[in-house]
């Protein structure tokens, strides 16, 4: 029997330097339960960690919440639940440097669910902590603008979290 094997995607890169942050507050808040609910998910969302073993096979399994009116009213209109679970796979974790993971995009109507892979690569530099983030497109260009505009968002939020008071 021939193995299927899903041919290799693009990859799309989201470039942000986090000034006067220290590369162990960045690490924590990608983490941590605290660190993780304090900033993941678009504007308008709230998530709650259910489960956190973060290490090399381990997983992260989260709630995401919409709570803003306008997200609401559009899942509503999308035939989209208001609360989502999603499961995500550590497949490579070197301390303050890098993170990768898988997640499942079972979320989209009318989609099979497939994989999405996600790298985090952290460089502590004289700007601050370098951070790269590549996710593998989406199954199309509308997914795969609405996937880089959601992380996009989600690091505007980190950086909000990571400024100085």
């Amino acid at each position: 029997m021939a193995s299927q094997t899903q041919p290799a995607r693009r990859r799309v890169s989201i470039e942000r330097t986090f000034a006067d942050a220290a590369a162990e507050d960045v690490w924590a808040l990608w983490t941590t339960k605290d660190g993780i609910e304090s900033w993941w998910g678009p504007d308008g969302f709230e998530v709650k960690v259910r489960r956190l073993d973060f290490r090399l096979g381990g997983e992260l399994l989260y709630a995401m919440t919409a709570t803003a009116p306008e997200q609401i009213e559009f899942l509503k209109k999308a035939g989209m639940p208001l609360t989502t679970e999603s499961l995500v796979r550590y497949t490579d974790v070197v301390p303050l440097k890098r993170i990768a993971f898988t997640q499942l995009a079972d979320f989209i109507p009318g989609v099979e669910p497939y994989e999405v892979g996600t790298t985090v690569e952290l460089e502590t530099t004289s700007q601050g902590v370098r951070l790269i983030l590549t996710l593998d497109a989406m199954h199309d260009e509308h997914w795969t603008r609405l996937a880089v505009m959601g992380w996009e968002n989600e690091l505007g939020k980190l950086a909000k979290v990571l400024a100085p008071v």
